[in-house]
């Protein structure tokens, strides 16, 4: 194949070539002139291609100097003599490049702005979910009276009559019963010897009281108000100690000693007294609701090492930040007892409806009611959806570390599925503990309960997913503690909306947000309704403000 003849072309501007003549265009192609005859310069070949590299060499050092953009091109006519106005082309192509940077710069920025300003409501949302209500100036304030303190002295000296009592159920249940052996054993006069924790059958837990609190501790607080004993005196140990009957429910100060100081004298100083739960009346003169709040939230204090490893397991979530905890009540019994369905899946459901058949002893709710209407009349526990959604309704940040408390779930960690896609960061006390820490107490409910409470307590923000011991006990303590953020699910108001499908999810967030707006820890008197607990409702009787009034 024949070789392409390479060909070289030089561009010359077009007002050069019309301001030569045709001779001077005939001499440049005629070089063969009379060595005599001096050619005026630029009539040369040289000089033209000096004036075209130098016009080149302008154009780029003005195109990388002057205009930094590398969109823009080169001008077509970088040595033009004509005026500037006469050549268009340039200013209109440059023109309608800047428009187009202008509007771009324009939509970039307006989309920066709103991005910022997402940014600035989603911070706005996270900052407003860990803010913590109104304390309203409440402070812890137990102030006896002169005649509590009179009584007290007196009653340090008698040695004649001795309390001895059995707290059952878990941990947090076997917490009010001692809240309570302390007061009655107030009323009566009397020496409380160290409660006897009753043997779990379900957990089959046999911690005694010095392994999960600190009974020197309980001792010394208590040292003004009751006389606490790690034993009966040997005077009285061959006494065999006469079991009080069944108590009924709320009784006063004036029925327990009826019924048992004359016991005292007939059987050897000793009385036994069995379920205390819920047995002592709610309302109580002051000076006994203070003794209640003083027990709950000052003597009960868990032993080192419960406080210890609390503490560590505390730590490491606060290394994620601020952080949730949660009580889950999603096992097994739970479900039972509530009367209730988890809503997994059809397996699940019939296992619990087959479990309920087995054993109706254990339903406590309303028997003629049907899980469903339970649910809408908020007695059943919220499963891992329905706090999903909460959280998220109330604005819980997708980075939020959440802790949780609570048994197993029936379902395993299936069950907390839809937690863990919305909130990655989940754990539990099994996640945080380093190999080992908790292989000593593995076998000890009592004990693992009491690290739940120790973390729950010191979270930003709690939420049960049930009512429960636990999450009354941990109400109280945060009230009291200056009324830290606890969300109670308003269940009988927002389980309808749970439900409803065809509610979009901004108008669904605003709803549920509004059913909590005052239900989120702030300051609630017990008075304002009857039969509240003074463990869980501490204000007017065990915190007081600036304009309340109360003994000193």
């Amino acid at each position: 194949m024949a070789k392409l003849k390479k060909q070289a072309y030089i561009s010359v501007p077009s007002q050069i070539i019309s301001t030569l003549s045709s001779s001077s265009i005939q001499s440049l192609l005629s070089p063969n002139k009379s060595p005599n005859h001096k050619n005026p310069p630029w009539r040369s070949l040289r000089f033209w291609f000096l004036c075209l590299f130098l016009c080149a060499f302008i154009g780029m050092v003005n195109t990388w100097f002057f205009n930094l953009d590398p969109l823009v091109p080169f001008s077509p006519i970088p040595c033009s003599i004509l005026p500037q106005h006469s050549s268009s082309i340039p200013n209109l192509f440059s023109s309608s490049h800047h428009l187009n940077n202008g509007e771009d710069l324009k939509i970039n920025k307006e989309g920066e702005e709103e991005e910022e300003e997402e940014e600035k409501e989603n911070e706005e949302e996270e900052s407003e979910f860990w803010k913590q209500p109104d304390g309203l100036g409440y402070k812890p304030c137990l102030g006896f009276t002169r005649e509590y303190k009179k009584w007290s002295r007196e009653n340090a000296k008698d040695r004649s009559k001795y309390l001895m009592v059995v707290v059952s159920g878990g941990l947090n249940q076997q917490r009010n019963q001692i809240v309570d052996a302390v007061v009655i054993a107030r009323i009566l006069g009397a020496a409380l010897v160290v409660p006897i924790l009753q043997v779990n059958v379900i957990w089959g837990d046999e911690s005694e009281f010095s392994d999960i609190f600190d009974l020197d501790h309980f001792k010394k607080v208590l040292a003004n108000d009751v006389r606490i004993l790690s034993s009966l005196p040997s005077t009285h140990v061959m006494s065999r100690p006469m079991e009080g009957n069944r108590m009924p429910v709320n009784v006063t100060p004036q029925w327990i000693r009826a019924h048992y100081v004359k016991r005292f004298r007939r059987d050897g100083g000793v009385v036994l007294l069995r379920a205390l739960d819920s047995r002592l009346s709610k309302d109580l003169p002051s000076d006994l609701q203070k003794l209640r709040c003083k027990v709950a939230f000052h003597a009960l204090k868990f032993a080192p090492s419960i406080l210890e490893l609390g503490n560590k397991l505390t730590e490491r979530m606060r290394r994620k930040g601020p952080y949730i905890a949660l009580h889950l009540r999603m096992e097994k019994d739970v479900w039972v007892r509530t009367g209730c369905l988890p809503g997994l899946n059809h397996e699940y459901d019939e296992l619990i409806r087959k479990e309920r058949k087995l054993r109706p002893d254990l339903l406590t709710s309303k028997s003629n009611m049907t899980s469903h209407d339970r649910k809408l009349a908020g007695l059943c526990p919220l499963n891992a959806l329905e706090v999903t959604r909460l959280l998220k309704a109330l604005g819980a940040p997708k980075n939020a570390g959440i802790y949780w408390a609570g048994g197993n779930p029936l379902g395993g960690k299936e069950a907390l599925l839809p937690l863990t896609r919305e909130f990655p960061n989940l754990y539990n006390k099994e996640d945080l503990a380093l190999p080992g820490e908790l292989e000593p107490f593995a076998s000890k409910a009592s004990f693992m309960a009491a690290i739940d409470y120790v973390v729950a307590e010191n979270s930003d923000v709690f939420m049960p997913s049930h009512g429960g011991n636990m999450g009354r006990a941990i109400q109280g303590h945060r009230a009291y503690a200056g009324h830290k953020k606890y969300i109670t699910p308003n269940k009988r108001q927002m389980l309808p909306y749970f439900l409803n499908s065809s509610l979009p999810e901004a108008e669904f967030n605003r709803i549920i947000m509004e059913f909590h707006r005052d239900s989120i820890g702030q300051p609630e008197l017990r008075t304002s309704k009857v039969g509240r607990d003074v463990t869980k409702y501490p204000v007017p009787e065990c915190m007081c403000n600036h304009s309340s009034s109360h003994s000193s």
